[in-house]
């Protein structure tokens, strides 16, 4: 078994979690429709969509793809490092 490397597991979930925001995002600006069933697909078709505001001020639509790229770097790098120190029990 190979240890992951925290940074680069950390920056591929940012990536990743970015990438599936911005098409999200752009799905959104497309159709509200297609949106609306992707999305509440992801929580077995509860409405969460209604939840979400319908309007972003400049501060929010920047602010927050900055806090959900910093939020999953360091959800990414905790998982690896809990993978890694697991890993190491294993074989201890």
């Amino acid at each position: 078994m190979h240890k992951l490397n925290k940074i680069a597991f950390a920056n591929a979930l940012a990536v990743a979690t970015f990438a599936f925001y911005t098409v999200t995002y752009v799905i959104g600006l497309i159709s509200k429709e297609v949106f609306g069933f992707f999305f509440n697909a992801q929580f077995w078709g509860a409405d969460i969509t209604s939840l979400i505001p319908t309007r972003l001020t400049v501060n929010e639509f920047i602010s927050i793809p900055i806090m959900i790229v910093i939020t999953s770097w360091v959800m990414g790098y905790a998982v690896a490092a809990l993978y890694n120190y697991f890993l190491k029990e294993k074989k201890g």
